[in-house]
């Protein structure tokens, strides 16, 4: 299996099943003489662990970092980090049922059809669990890009939007509920929402907002590697994501070119703000903001129609410890992408002149 890594000069390469022994990753280019605050790394973690809530997987794990190289007295020392997640709580007999047998819309399928074989327990390494892996390394990205801040929040459960503009919330209230939306109204009523689909043994969807502030100008190459062309793989590499806009993004097909434009203030700023932090690939120095689209869990706890290796229909029903929505746990992992995005950009942009 190729791709499992990430990332130019600062770069991750991660390893692990849902129901193996341990997930984790070495992060590679991470330059000497940062300090780290490990229990910031910690946090971050446990902000994306399961079972921290009614309306996420009960799957009850620690999901511990424990760090085995590249730091040194509270520093990286400049060497690779390695570092690993123990898995405690795995219940692989909850798999049994789709041994020989595909969810839809799932990656069982096509695993087994390109490798020929695959680890049905937990989706194995198809399962977001992986993305524990990452969240460890954001947080040391986000540590070396101190003065760049990183905000994400669910802006969308399913039919539920957040209309205000992201300058009209309030971002210390993210962590003050189980939806991590920043609007208390809303976020009650998302919750509830969330809550009455996993009743019904169904999952839904919904959309992460970013906001990303104090961006120095040029970060991007302006070819191949555009800095909003990076950001776009990083999101789109998340488990469940279905879509990815910055900016205007969609909305700004229906505007004629003389109003999306925006404007210059004599400081190099602009009046508005369409263009999300990106012009030509690269940072303008203006806040960068996007937002991600993340589809229904495909494992539902119903009965369902589906087929099975020989290709023959079948009936099955999901069992085992699923999200009904994926979104308020996946605010941290769209949080890390990023940072490992501007991570790597930030020491290249160390090459573009003297």
């Amino acid at each position: 299996m190729a791709g499992n890594s990430f990332g130019q000069l600062f770069k991750l390469t991660t390893f692990g099943e849902s129901h193996g022994k341990a997930l984790g990753g070495i992060i590679d280019g991470c330059p000497a003489g940062i300090v780290l605050d490990l229990d910031k790394i910690q946090e971050e973690l446990n902000r994306r662990k399961p079972g921290q809530s009614a309306i996420v997987t009960q799957r009850k794990e620690p999901d511990t970092v424990e760090i085995y190289s590249g730091i040194f007295e509270g520093k990286t020392t400049g060497t690779p980090i390695g570092f690993a997640i123990h898995n405690t709580n795995q219940k692989s007999k909850d798999y049994s049922h789709i041994k020989d047998s595909y969810r839809p819309s799932h990656a069982d399928y096509v695993y087994d059809q390109k490798y020929g074989f695959r680890d049905y327990r937990g989706g194995g390494r198809s399962s977001a669990r992986e993305t524990a892996s990452r969240v460890v390394a954001g947080a040391i990205a986000k540590q070396f890009l101190s003065e760049i801040k990183i905000n994400a929040f669910v802006s969308q459960v399913g039919g539920m939007k957040l209309d205000k503009p992201y300058k009209e919330l309030d971002f210390s209230k993210i962590e003050s509920n189980a939806v991590r939306c920043p609007d208390t109204e809303m976020a009650q009523k998302m919750e509830d929402y969330i809550k009455s689909i996993k009743k019904e043994g169904d999952t839904i969807g919904g959309v992460i907002t970013c906001v990303i502030q104090n961006v120095p100008i040029g970060l991007g190459e302006p070819v191949f590697d555009k800095l909003h062309a990076r950001l776009g793989e990083a999101m789109l590499s998340i488990n469940a994501v279905k879509g990815f806009e910055y900016g205007s993004g969609f909305a700004g097909v229906t505007m004629k070119g003389s109003e999306h434009n925006d404007a210059f203030n004599t400081d190099g700023t602009t009046k508005t703000n369409r263009s999300g932090g990106v012009q030509g690939g690269i940072s303008n120095g203006m806040d960068i903001y996007f937002n991600v689209a993340f589809k229904p869990v495909a494992t539902v706890l119903q009965s369902y129609e589906t087929i099975n290796k020989e290709g023959e229909k079948v009936t099955t029903q999901g069992k085992g410890r699923h999200d009904p929505c994926v979104v308020p746990r996946a605010v941290p992992i769209v949080e890390a992408m990023a940072a490992l995005v501007l991570a790597d950009y930030s020491l290249l942009a160390r090459t573009n002149k003297i």
